[in-house]
């Protein structure tokens, strides 16, 4: 189960609440006075209240929605980065179901970011204490950062870096305004480490910033998990994440991802880091049952649902066809499946491309079919690691196929010497 790991209704994810308004309060050296924030759409509540079905439209992959609400506020506030801003997050999301690989959309959502960079550009030379505007231009920079990061585009990644945390420094000052503010600083303080090492060419642009503190980054991720509105759903993303795949923490990501996939029961992202939780956790029923849902909305066609979704929900379900169901037929039907959508992304050697051809050349090997056995443990040994158990259960299949003829004269000769 270690080569799988990625990537409640309407229920609060689990937060340090106590330690959360502590932490919100941190690097805050003097807050904006009443008076500064005047006219701040972020901090207005009558927006938050206007935008809550948008905002819930974004993750929940009702695309036209959403964007339908934000051209909206586009109309009204033409000059402000955050309808650009959310316009810009809302074709993030169609780029996250494919792990960011889709490149159908960096066009237009590089346009948004860049549009939100000029609006906030032009109000923070206005006022230099506009921290609202430093918050778009810290945001709208780190997303654009990250995109060319995903494109192997170092030099456009190294400077939206630069600009994202130049403009997170300046905005510290609001960190106490709105839990809004803090989520740039919490996955700074998470993520300084693991850039460095996961992201080489981007270690000159860390010596400008402050050294990071994962433990302090969590709690400022629970934070804002249980406390923001525009940015809690992205701190949620976040902070299931990091449990699963950096901390380990299994018991604490579960909650958290059934939250995710219950509150946007139609964004396949959730659906199948769910159903990955599901099945890591050994709670097969549900796994089964999204899984089952996943591949169902991949067969209407909705947003969002494709090959990597298709390929996590095959593989779980050829699991328990094989495993608990003892169904081998349709175990080898939904292995198949699973090894066609990772072709189809080019996912080779990944896990659930992986053993699903290891699974269907032990089925193979069980049905006494031995050209397909040999066919795909062919395929294991020419994708896996040669120090993989992948790759050497592969060779000990040939290795004792290569035996057989021996041991099958041996026995002949041992029948005529007793006749």
């Amino acid at each position: 189960m270690a080569l799988l790991r990625e990537s409640q209704a309407q229920q609060t994810p689990p937060v340090a609440t106590d330690t959360a308004r502590h932490i919100k309060l941190e690097n805050v050296d003097v807050a904006p006075a009443a008076a500064d924030i005047a006219g701040w759409l972020l901090l207005d509540k009558g927006i938050q209240t206007e935008l809550e079905g948008a905002v819930q439209n974004i993750y929940n992959f009702k695309h036209d929605r959403a964007e339908k609400q934000f051209r909206s506020l586009r109309r009204r506030y033409p000059q402000h980065p955050m309808p650009y801003f959310l316009l810009g997050l809302t074709t993030w999301w169609k780029i996250m179901p494919s792990n960011l690989t889709n490149r159908q959309f960096d066009k237009v959502f590089l346009a948004y970011m860049d549009t939100a960079v000029t609006k906030a550009e032009s109000l923070y030379k206005q006022d230099k204490r506009n921290y609202e505007a430093c918050f778009f231009l810290s945001a709208a920079y780190g997303f654009k950062a990250r995109l060319n990061a995903e494109r192997h585009n170092w030099s456009a990644a190294t400077f939206a870096s630069k600009h994202a945390l130049d403009y997170l420094d300046k905005s510290k000052e609001a960190n106490g305004l709105s839990p809004e503010f803090l989520f740039g600083q919490a996955l700074i303080n998470y993520y300084a480490v693991w850039i460095s090492e996961n992201y080489p060419l981007l270690r000159p642009v860390l010596l400008f910033f402050p050294k990071g503190n994962r433990q302090l980054g969590l709690a400022q991720l629970r934070s804002v998990a249980a406390n923001g509105f525009y940015t809690a759903p992205e701190a949620r993303v976040f902070l299931m994440k990091i449990l699963q795949n950096q901390e380990n923490n299994l018991a604490e990501a579960y909650p958290l991802a059934q939250s995710m996939a219950i509150m946007y029961p139609d964004n396949a992202y959730f659906q199948r880091f769910y159903a990955l939780l599901s099945y890591q956790r050994g709670d097969m029923a549900e796994c089964e049952r999204v899984s089952k849902d996943i591949l169902d909305k991949l067969n209407r066609g909705l947003p969002g649902y494709e090959a990597i979704s298709g390929r996590y929900a095959t593989f779980f379900l050829g699991q328990l066809m094989q495993n608990q169901y003892r169904d081998l037929n349709r175990a080898r039907d939904y292995y198949q499946r699973c090894v066609v959508f990772a072709e189809s992304t080019g996912d080779t050697k990944a896990g659930f491309y992986l053993y699903s051809l290891l699974n269907l050349a032990r089925i193979a090997d069980k049905q006494q079919d031995a050209p397909a056995a040999a066919r795909y443990y062919r395929e294991v040994q020419s994708k896996a690691e040669r120090k993989s158990d992948a790759y050497k259960e592969a060779r000990a299949y040939f290795d004792r196929q290569k035996q057989k003829p021996k041991d099958a004269r041996k026995e002949r000769n041992g029948s005529k010497l007793k006749a």
